[in-house]
Order: C-alpha cells, then structure tokens, then sequence
C-alpha cells in the first residue's frame, strides 16, 4: 500500500483522525504507530459533529488541583495526581480494548511494539471545560477510534485517484521530527514550519508521503489543487480584536484542520474577513496552533502594538494545545514568511527580532505617522 504519515511519526501510514486515530502497514518502512496518540487529533469542546467546536473557548473545570500542588514532570499543566490518573484511564480504555500496554510518561507501547505517544490526548483532557470527570470517557472514546481506523482499509486503496485529489488539502505543520527521506516533496516555509499535503476523511486526516503521491501525479499538480481545495473553505468564525493605541489583530478560527494552513492562502483570506487586499508591506501573522489564525495586516505604524500583541497571543495559543503549530510571529510578503519572534536567550520569554528590512519599514511608517507612536 502507499505510504501516509502524521507529523513526526517514523512509520510508513498513519492517519491523523478527528477523534484521531492511526493505522500502520509494513510496506515502505517499518511498521510504526508512533505519535498515534500524540498526532491523534481530537478537539476540547466538542458538541455536534465536526462543525460544533468553539476552538477560542478553553476554560479550566472548577475540579482541578492547583498550580502550588507538585507538578508531573512530563505534562506540567496535570499535577502529578492527574497525570497518574490520566495514565491510568489510558491503561484501562486500551485493556478494556483487550490490549495490554506498558505505560511511559510521554506514551503508551503494547506487545507487538507499537508505540502510542499521549502528548495532543493529554493537552486535549487538560483544555477540557468538564473537568476531570469526563477524562475516562474522552480517553476510551479516542482509543476506541484509534483502533478502529487502524483496521480499516486504507483510503489510499479503496477510493479513486480523483476523488483523493478532490479531498486534498495543504497542511502547514512543525517540522520536527518530519522524516525529509519520507517527505522530499515537503515544502520548507520558515525554521520549524513545513508544508505538506494530506487527504482529508470524515474520521481522519491523512499527511501523505512521497510514496503515497506518486501514483496521484505531479506535485506542484497537486498542490495547486489542493491550494484551490484550501481557497474554497468557508470561514468559520472571524473576530477583530483592537485597541485605542492602534493594536489590531483579525482573528479565525474553525473546527475545520486547515484553519492555520490558510496562511497559505493568506492574502484570499484578508480578502475575505476585511474586504480588503493585503498591502505590499505585508502582514503580521501567528498561527499557534491548527484550529486558529491571526494576522495583522500592515498599514501603518499600528504595526508596532500589533505586534507585541500578536507575540503575546501566539505564545498563549501555542501553550498546552492539541494540534499546536508555533509560538512565534512571522512578516507574511507575497506568500514567504520571515521570522520575527524568538525565545529569550535564558529561555523564559519571547523576544521581537527584525531584520534591516522590516526595521526600514518601521521607520517608514512611524515618519509617515509621526503622531502614532
């Protein structure tokens, strides 16, 4: 069969799902389920189906240890009593599956070696509103679907080439841990971002290899239908945040996996929310994590509180999230994306750095707007 793979997996097939799940083949490569768990996507508020996610809402139940109770040393936002517990359901929901597995703190590994990582399904219980309570019920729901869609036929198999083309999308991730023998074809964006192509299903996500695209024709073919594919999706929720000191962020989010992709299609998506083009000068833009998009586009010197906001924003986006992308702020110009937030050098915070060329426009547009500052 063709291979597909989640994000840092090191196996030849894995599908990330809504409630995410993952299946594995031994054609290509290995036989791995690595990161089936972590990669497995599930969203914290979930209320009718796909299109019933509020991804800007993630309130702390009222029943959580708090922040001066010792802290599990893999998971910091569970105490070590809830990363205990969480373990534990995840034991119990795959026994209850009759899979015996030895738990790790970051993952779980049954007999025959697959290995099952716990980071998106732990951040996913964390942000639940619910509280502890409903953790084992999410847990068992999420391995439930994991096994499932691990032996069910592939989709690669089964559908029809044109019908895969119509269901591509194009998928911005982090790039860690992206095999690049696996994953020629990957697109490099900026450090730590990559763009790939997945094939969207109703109960999975599938990021697909260079194995798993050859038979579907020409990469750039490709990609541009999956371009048009991300062009054509609606908005889901948009919000302007702004303040009296010039600061103004546009904000979408959506239950849909291709929210943050769409700055890929940034200068449609402006369009779309503000009725206006994006200037030369660009935009200001955070993705933190799938579910959710923000960007500021540059017109004057309300680019500076823009963004401090949109460092600030993106790093809290990014924190304790399923599907987190990056913490960092980029200058979207004509499609590229340059860097402009950074680690401190002790580690403990965000810093701004700019180039000779967005400091030149600063400067250009603070002397146009000498009041603005």
């Amino acid at each position: 069969m063709r291979g597909a793979v989640t994000r840092g997996g090191p196996g030849p097939w894995q599908a990330e799902p809504l409630v995410r799940s993952v299946r594995s083949k031994p054609e290509h490569a290995q036989r791995s389920t690595e990161h089936a768990l972590h990669t497995v996507d599930q969203d914290p508020i979930r209320t009718t189906g796909r299109a019933g996610v509020d991804v800007r809402l993630f309130r702390r139940g009222p029943k959580r240890d708090g922040g001066d109770t010792p802290r599990d040393a893999e998971f910091a936002f569970f105490s070590v009593a809830e990363g205990s517990h969480f373990r534990g359901q995840v034991r119990e929901a795959f026994a209850e599956r009759g899979l015996e597995v030895t738990v790790y703190a970051d993952a779980v590994t049954d007999s025959a070696g697959r290995r099952f990582g716990l980071g998106n399904l732990a951040a996913v219980c964390h942000n639940d509103e619910r509280g502890p309570r409903v953790w084992p019920k999410v847990v068992r729901d999420h391995v439930r679907t994991v096994l499932r869609t691990m032996d069910a036929p592939s989709a690669l198999d089964t559908m029809p080439p044109e019908r895969i083309r119509s269901q591509l999308y194009p998928r911005v991730i982090g790039s860690a841990g992206l095999d690049r023998e696996t994953f020629r074809y990957a697109r490099p964006l900026a450090p730590g971002l990559s763009e790939v192509l997945a094939l969207d299903l109703p109960e999975s996500v599938m990021i697909l290899t260079d194995d798993a695209l050859a038979p579907l024709g020409d990469v750039p073919v490709l990609r541009e239908r999956a371009m048009a594919n991300l062009r054509d999706l609606p908005v889901e929720g948009h919000e302007t945040i702004r303040d009296a000191g010039g600061m103004r962020l546009e904000v979408v989010v959506g239950d849909s996996f291709y929210t943050a992709s769409r700055v890929l299609a940034l200068d449609t998506l402006a369009r779309q929310v503000t009725g206006q083009q994006i200037t030369g000068d660009g935009a200001l833009v955070a993705l933190p994590f799938r579910h959710q998009i923000a960007f500021h586009v540059i017109r004057d010197a309300g680019v500076i509180p823009s963004l401090n906001a949109l460092a600030a924003f993106a790093a809290s986006g990014y924190a304790d999230t399923p599907g987190a992308i990056t913490p960092y702020v980029y200058w979207w110009r004509a499609g590229a994306l340059t860097q402009l937030s950074d680690r401190d050098l002790d580690g403990d915070g965000l810093r701004i750095v700019v180039g000779e060329d967005f400091q030149d426009m600063l400067e250009r547009l603070a002397a146009r707007h000498p009041g603005d500052d």
